[in-house]
């Protein structure tokens, strides 16, 4: 186990053997398209290129360029987006996949027949081969339980890299028509192809009607995906008789991708979908990137405060960093700040509920920058003098009892000046971040 609390399986990384291609049209706008899928190289993820576009843009398949749409999942970078990714992101996951590029000829995904049955036979078609690198698997180490009004999605540790699933669908009021059901599931990837790659998505019939007045899947007819009326689907019938539940398993599978790599957990949901999966990626994440944060602040300390107090010109109450635990050479660094309710400022800022201010939160991160400055030998008897700032962001307030964990990171640096990306963190929640522009001064100037 690594000491980001991540582990790497011994069996490497995979990527597609051969390009292989997906035609139909898309669920929402029914514009045809092609999905080529390509091998990639080591750590190059799953990423989405618009090869319709000029130039050519590419949108890796993260969270971090997720956007909200009802009943799908889509990717934005710019202007560009990618829509309903999750069948073709569960059937990756689903043959072991860690590496592709998705070369796409327009705004959507195929829906071939609402299943991701179609990418996981492409897949089939032409094969995996293995990478010279370990697969790298999220394990999820505390609980995580998330709700939106009467749904909930979540996740417990499991045992080693597995990955497991149980879904429990109540459509509360249409009993007859979609019989409260559950699902259980353990992933593998004969599993996934027996029990999960072929459930459809579906609506119910005023679902698929409001869509259509909304100029949606006007291009569908209910021979085309699953429309259940009041006795059940239209001109059409269940693969199984939980093939609703086992579709939700299919895109939690696809949607947890967004991650950035596998993630292994014991999955509970309730009513969930797109948008709780989507806030379970950023959930996990924030857990993934705490323990990393956690893990450097274990590496012991590398500046008390009187090292720092050799470097840095301010002193109480100006002085803001009592410890630096992390030093990577010029590039990195972490400080911590531990926030009292002795601090003069909460004497006169918002005395009845105490806040630490913003302005002396960036000034915080800025001191850690400068400390990180002072590393490099061209930059000895040279103080770093703030310039300016750029994208200033005060997410959450920093209140007494707090430990501010800080970290800086050069972005460039010169003889004169340099630039440096600072965020800061209150356990697994960013509370904020700036880009901080110095200028280098001789020590003596600064003083004079």
């Amino acid at each position: 186990m690594t000491d980001s609390g991540q582990s790497g399986q011994t069996m490497s990384q995979q990527t597609l053997s051969a390009a292989t291609e997906i035609t139909g049209r898309g669920l929402m706008h029914g514009q045809d398209v092609t999905l080529r899928m390509l091998p990639a190289p080591v750590d190059h993820g799953i990423v989405f290129e618009r090869v319709d576009l000029d130039p050519p843009v590419h949108i890796p398949a993260i969270v971090d360029y997720a956007v909200d749409r009802d009943r799908r999942t889509t990717l934005r970078s710019g202007e560009a987006v990618v829509e309903t990714i999750e069948h073709c992101m569960s059937a990756i996951r689903g043959a072991g996949v860690d590496n592709v590029l998705l070369q796409i000829d327009g705004p959507e995904v195929p829906l071939g027949d609402g299943s991701a049955l179609p990418f996981a036979e492409a897949i089939a078609a032409v094969g995996s081969e293995s990478q010279d690198a370990p697969r790298d698997i999220i394990q999820v180490v505390e609980p995580i339980i998330l709700r939106e009004d009467d749904a909930m999605l979540a996740v417990f540790p499991s045992v080693g890299d597995e990955f497991r699933a149980m879904y429990e669908l109540d459509y509360s009021t249409q009993q007859d028509r979609i019989p409260r059901q559950s699902f259980a599931f353990t992933l593998s990837e004969e599993a996934y192809s027996t029990q999960i790659a072929a459930s459809r998505t579906f609506s119910l019939r005023e679902e698929a009607e409001a869509l259509r007045e909304q100029g949606l899947c006007m291009h569908l007819s209910p021979e085309d995906v699953l429309v259940v009326g009041d006795d059940g689907p239209i001109d059409n019938s269940w693969r199984f008789d939980n093939e609703p539940a086992r579709h939700k398993i299919l895109d939690l599978i696809g949607d947890l991708m967004l991650v950035g790599r596998p993630v292994s957990g014991h999955f509970v949901a309730t009513r969930s979908g797109h948008s709780l999966n989507r806030r379970m990626c950023r959930a996990i994440r924030e857990q993934v990137d705490h323990r990393d944060r956690q893990a450097r602040l274990e590496v012991g300390r590398t500046m008390d405060i009187r090292a720092i107090q050799q470097i840095m010109p301010h002193r109480y109450p100006m002085l803001l960093v009592d410890r630096v635990v992390s030093v990577d050479g010029n590039q990195r660094a972490i400080g911590v700040k531990n926030v009292t309710i002795n601090e003069p400022f909460f004497t006169g800022h918002y005395p009845g509920t105490p806040i630490m201010p913003g302005v002396l939160i960036v000034e915080a991160m800025a001191q850690l920058g400068g400390l990180l400055l002072s590393q490099t030998l061209e930059h000895t008897g040279k103080i770093a003098v703030l310039l300016s700032l750029d994208r200033v962001k005060l997410r959450h307030p920093v209140t007494p009892g707090d430990q501010l964990v800080l970290e800086a990171e050069t972005v460039r640096a010169s003889t004169r000046t340099a630039s440096i990306k600072c965020t800061a963190h209150v356990g697994s929640r960013e509370v904020a971040e700036a880009g901080i522009r110095f200028m280098m001064v001789d020590a003596d100037q600064a003083h004079g």
